[in-house]
């Protein structure tokens, strides 16, 4: 900590620090071993800390304090007076209580599981947990106030002199310690909301209904909103398994907590005239998902009464440095706990280091005025907001002075002026501007209502096109536009053709999400990297601009694609679509062909198909969170499952259509979050084509060819190796989340995380379609047996790469498959928790 900085500020003049008394130091014992989880408080007071693994701690206070209460297990008791208001770097030792030793296990090491007080407590809270809290009502209603702030932390006079913040060095005027870790902070963004939530237990339904939201430079960007309302997502200590930045940590009340955490029970007091035991808890290993700290427990209905977390540094998680929990239970009745307060810092680092520079992420949740036993008609939980009421975004100060349970502090007041200052500084513009591009891929043009991009997609390479240059853009008014059209063009130095493509899509009608769409798209695309056809006009896949793969990438096709569609939501998350489309599709290389027989004497081929599809898709979403009101929404979540199923009618004759044929297709997408054993992707795919079609409308098994690791496809198969008219594949991908490297160790140090991998199809093709193929190429299906691969991966190597070992288990006969891939690396690159 550089306290000469802090002196610094003080001199400043901040009134708000003067105020508060502060004190952080080391906690030894008399070998000057460091104490870990010795408690530290304000005597008279229920407000306190304890010591991290290395003894040392931080405590602050708004009150007038003038004395602090080491204490531990086994230990003497330590009361030390304060002489001022700030006291840092304070060395206590503790002496070692003869009296106590005979009565009390030391807390050190691993602690027994069997005859452990604790765990008997712990036993008694898992008999009890669906007694406590809303659980033991059949509905219920409350008021809700939630505070999210985000600053930047380890201020130094290098960060305030740099230049990064040249003509912006008004903002350090609010900078303040952190009362949890005690190094100084900047803060930079605030959001407040309030709200009611109502719930029914019976029926398992829950709704919230927004009040007001405000926040300091954003106030109605929604994207920012709900992001911040996915990072930190309301959990239940109660729970196995809690989750956070998409880990799922196991909970110090875990039953699985017995072989996770080392439980020690330290002390017992009333707390609000209830008799309560208090259990330190640490973890038995190093590098996994897990807390330390401490809860408090009543000896009756063995419900917890204050709780706090604080992640283990070794966690396996990138970018969080620290995680600290609090938590506050009232007593509504001599047998009801009800969660009062939630108190969630997050630490966002590039690295764990003591001194690294990063943004504190602070949620304080409250929660009032509950009520029960009031039941709602099952229709009000289904009801829907249509439209973005700008208004709640927009709330008076009137509004805020009676929703708010806990006043703002002059910092956090502070904050509203200093960004309303900072948004006008034109640096501060561009470095937002920045920011935006990288997270959206569009250049905003605000005067046009027209966004530039994606940039992202603006180099691409193949064998046809060469180098390809590609510019695009979006009509934009706002977040909540109800139509939106957006375009592109291309060039390819190889070919030397242009390319185009241009959409437009129109809401109707909010209630059902009635959208009308359409579009025309001229392109060279590799036709077959997937097996269910996207319905976005504008859409290219992966494969189609490969710069680098293990082999030529020439069997591509000229599309010609024209679609018009409409789209409902007749129910939440379900989706019902149907497409009329018109396609030519025609070899792009002189090395691939398309081409099919037109008489069954098979002497005169065509090389051109032309093809009119309707198609009736259904998709459901089941527990999708959306944000957005207009025709574009964002998804909030990941961890749902997609099924999709779609019925294609080919017409011959119908705009000059070549074939008649009927295409079944059917998807499950199912993610499945596996508590402390990590996270489980499994999709199955099967499908079926009725009627004789040429290559160009096969259902091609996708290959990859590019060292990229792309998920639902084969790896280790070249393009156009299997085709098939009838087809299931299965894929399976498992993330352990470092709890496999976590126990090698040499290796649990770098947060490894394995992945495993398998992938598997069968098919096959008729003789119909076989018969009228004069492509060249030899259909292969895999039919005799189904064609697998496996890998094995190892991810978050430098926090953002992974690689992936791919093995082909069958179809490797050298005279029958001569090009056949053995063995292949893919890897990708990412930014994750």
């Amino acid at each position: 900590m550089n306290y000469k900085l802090i002196a610094f500020f003080f001199l400043l003049g901040s009134w708000s620090v003067f105020s508060q008394v502060k004190i952080s130091g080391h906690i030894y014992d008399e070998a000057n071993e460091p104490v870990a989880y010795a408690n530290v408080f304000f005597q008279g007071t229920s407000i306190g800390t304890i010591s991290d693994e290395n003894g040392t701690f931080y405590l602050e206070d708004d009150g007038d304090h003038d004395t602090v209460i080491i204490s531990f297990v086994s230990y003497e008791t330590q009361t030390i007076p304060l002489t001022k208001k700030v006291n840092y770097n304070f060395d206590i030792i503790l002496k070692e209580d003869v009296a106590a030793l005979q009565e009390v296990i030391i807390v050190t090491g691993k602690q027994p599981k069997k005859n452990n007080p604790a765990i008997d407590i712990l036993r008694k809270i898992w008999a009890n947990k669906r007694q406590n809290g809303l659980k033991q009502y059949k509905q219920y209603k409350y008021d809700k106030y939630e505070k999210v702030e985000f600053d930047l932390n380890t201020i130094d006079s290098a960060t305030i002199n740099s230049k990064l913040f040249k003509g912006m060095e008004f903002v350090f005027d609010q900078v303040d310690t952190s009362k949890v870790t005690g190094k100084t902070y900047l803060p930079i963004f605030i959001n407040e909301s309030s709200s009611e939530v109502y719930g029914d237990n019976v029926i398992k339904e829950k709704r919230s209904i927004l009040k007001g939201n405000k926040n300091s430079g954003f106030s109605n960007n929604q994207i920012i909103i709900d992001f911040i309302d996915d990072l930190y997502s309301e959990f239940d200590v109660y729970d196995n398994y809690l989750k956070f930045f998409d880990k799922s940590f196991t909970s110090p009340l875990s039953r699985t907590g017995i072989n996770t955490y080392n439980y020690v029970l330290a002390d017992s007091a009333y707390i609000d005239n209830k008799w309560c035991y208090n259990i330190i808890y640490y973890p038995r290993r190093k590098n996994e998902l897990t807390f330390k700290g401490d809860f408090w427990v009543a000896d009756t209905t063995f419900a917890i009464k204050d709780i706090n977390l604080q992640a283990s540094k070794s966690a396996n998680i990138n970018w969080v440095k620290e995680i600290y929990i609090e938590q506050e239970f009232e007593v509504l009745n001599d047998s009801v706990f009800l969660i009062k307060r939630d108190y969630f810092m997050s630490d966002f680092a590039f690295n764990k280091k003591e001194k690294s520079q990063g943004i504190y992420g602070k949620r304080t949740t409250l929660y009032n005025n509950y009520e029960f036993d009031k039941k709602k008609d099952p229709k009000f939980y289904k009801e829907k907001v249509y439209s973005f009421d700008e208004d709640l975004y927009n709330q008076d100060d009137a509004f805020w002075e009676e929703n708010r349970m806990e006043s703002l502090s002059k910092d956090e007041k502070g904050v509203y002026t200093m960004l309303d200052s900072l948004k006008k500084t034109k640096k501060f513009k561009r470095l937002y501007n920045i920011g935006s591009i990288l997270a959206s891929g569009y250049i905003e043009f605000d005067e046009l209502n027209l966004d530039y991009g994606s940039v992202f997609s603006t180099f691409g390479y193949n064998e046809v096109e060469g180098v390809r240059l590609r510019a695009g853009g979006r009509t934009y008014f706002g977040q909540n536009d109800l139509w939106r059209v957006e375009g592109f063009t291309a060039y390819g130095f190889k070919d030397n053709k242009f390319k185009y493509g241009i959409s437009g899509k129109w809401l109707i009608d909010k209630k059902n999400r009635f959208i009308i769409s359409g579009g025309n798209r001229r392109d060279v695309e590799q036709i077959g990297a997937s097996l269910t056809t996207s319905t976005d006009v504008l859409g290219r896949s992966l494969a189609s601009s490969s710069v680098i793969g293990t082999g030529a990438n020439d069997k591509l096709t000229n599309v010609n694609l024209t679609t018009v569609g409409l789209e409902v939501e007749p129910l939440r998350n379900f989706v019902m679509r149907v497409s009329g489309t018109y396609r030519t599709l025609e070899s792009a290389s002189p090395t691939f062909s398309l081409d099919y027989y037109t008489d069954a004497s098979q002497t005169t081929t065509k090389s051109e198909v032309k093809q009119y599809e309707s198609a009736f898709t259904l998709s459901y979403f089941p527990n999708r969170e959306m944000t957005g009101y207009g025709v574009e929404r964002h998804v909030k979540n990941s961890d749902f499952p997609q099924l999709f199923a779609q019925v294609t009618r080919g017409d011959k004759g119908f705009m000059n259509s070549d074939f008649d044929y009927t295409k079944l297709q059917f998807s499950y997408l199912q993610p499945w979050a596996l508590g402390g054993f990590g996270r489980l992707t499994t999709t199955v795919e099967v499908g079926k084509t009725y009627g004789d079609v040429p290559l160009g409308l096969m259902s091609v098994v996708p290959g990859n060819q590019t060292y990229f690791s792309i998920y639902n496809s084969f790896s280790q198969l070249d393009y156009y190796e299997f085709v098939t008219d009838e087809y299931a594949t299965l894929h399976v991908e498992h993330n352990f989340n470092g709890r496999l490297f976590s126990r090698i160790p040499l290796l649990k140090k770098y947060n490894l995380r394995a992945i495993v991998g398998f992938r598997g199809v069968i098919g096959n093709v008729s003789d119909g379609n076989r018969l009228i193929n004069a492509s060249g190429l030899t259909y292969v299906a895999p039919n005799k047996e189904a064609y697998y691969e496996y890998s094995v991966g190892v991810g978050n190597i430098f926090k953002i790469f992974r690689i992936d070992f791919n093995f082909r288990g069958n179809y490797l006969d050298e005279n029958l498959n001569p090009d056949a891939r053995p063995f292949g690396v893919t890897g990708s690159f990412g930014f994750y928790f």
